[in-house]
């Protein structure tokens, strides 16, 4: 018989549940303001940001699922309901006919600059407000180091597909 792997350490567990419960409060209220003043959700929100800020308004759909930690069908599934608003336009890859390109709309554009105001008052009031700004620093140092540590091993979304066996 094996040993059970160790339980974690009081201060781990504190950790892990305070940083679970901080990004679900967070979220929540995040969420909570882009449903009742954009008509969007977080994951919407997030593919928004993310084409306003690519080069020429356009990212690969695995990029994107890749950078907003989501499935390749959720985000099909959303960047659907955003073509379907105007928000983004997707078309095949010049490069790689099974790639789809996400490019933001002038419309996406203005609804993330109308959101965008409240979005950053919120965070700063709930997350950043109560730190300092060496606790900021120390913050994003942490975090970053987490962040790099769980992305050397990719999320499902960015591996790359495996290649089926044709018969030929």
């Amino acid at each position: 018989m094996s040993d059970a792997a160790p339980g974690l350490s009081p201060e781990q567990l504190g950790a892990y549940f305070a940083l679970v419960e901080v990004s679900s409060l967070l979220q929540y209220a995040v969420d909570e303001h882009l449903r009742s003043d954009g008509d969007l959700s977080y994951v919407q929100f997030q593919i928004l940001a993310r084409l306003v800020d690519a080069p020429e308004g356009r990212l690969r759909m695995t990029d994107l699922a890749d950078g907003v930690v989501y499935s390749r069908s959720g985000l099909t599934y959303q960047a659907g309901l955003l073509d379907k608003r105007g928000l983004i336009t997707r078309s095949p890859s010049p490069d790689d006919e099974r790639s789809v390109i996400v490019t933001v709309t002038g419309s996406g554009r203005d609804l993330v600059a109308r959101v965008l105001p409240e979005h950053v008052a919120r965070v700063r009031q709930l997350l950043f407000a109560p730190l300092t700004g060496k606790d900021v620093t120390t913050l994003d140092a942490i975090l970053g180091r987490v962040r790099d540590h769980m992305r050397a091993a990719p999320p499902r979304s960015a591996k790359p597909r495996a290649r089926r066996n044709r018969a030929g």
